[in-house]
């Protein structure tokens, strides 16, 4: 992965760490996430509220994971009981989150469909 894109990435990792820092939760931000681990970018704690994210900063009309990241997100869900959801952070727009379950069968989502369901950070928590 190229240093610009890594960097980027890790950024807007951060910047959603933050926010959710400021509503109340306790977040570890998985070092190395993506490259070769088994954890997602994010994950997120507060009383009995908890959350998983992979993290997406994508200029596009759709984004896609990778399988092994949308499995390893479901495996994280069955073994944990944790929701587990995709953060993706739209140019000029801010972050939406979208369930594991509103992605289609080949884990992607359109801009258009991911504006409709609308899931703001602050609908999620």
């Amino acid at each position: 992965m190229p240093i610009k894109s890594y960097s980027k990435g890790a950024r807007f990792e951060r910047e959603l760490a933050d926010l959710l820092v400021q509503k109340g939760f306790m977040v570890v931000r998985a070092a190395g996430s993506g490259v070769y681990t088994t954890a997602p970018d994010l994950l997120a704690f507060r009383k009995s509220e908890s959350y998983v994210f992979e993290c997406k900063a994508w200029n596009s009309g759709r984004l896609a994971l990778r399988r092994e990241q949308f499995e390893l997100l479901k495996e994280w869900e069955g073994k944990t009981s944790v929701s587990a959801y995709v953060a993706w952070r739209v140019p000029r727009k801010g972050w939406l989150f979208i369930r594991l379950s509103e992605l289609s069968e080949n884990a992607s989502i359109s801009l258009e469909k991911a504006e409709m369901i609308g899931r703001t950070i602050d609908q999620l928590v």
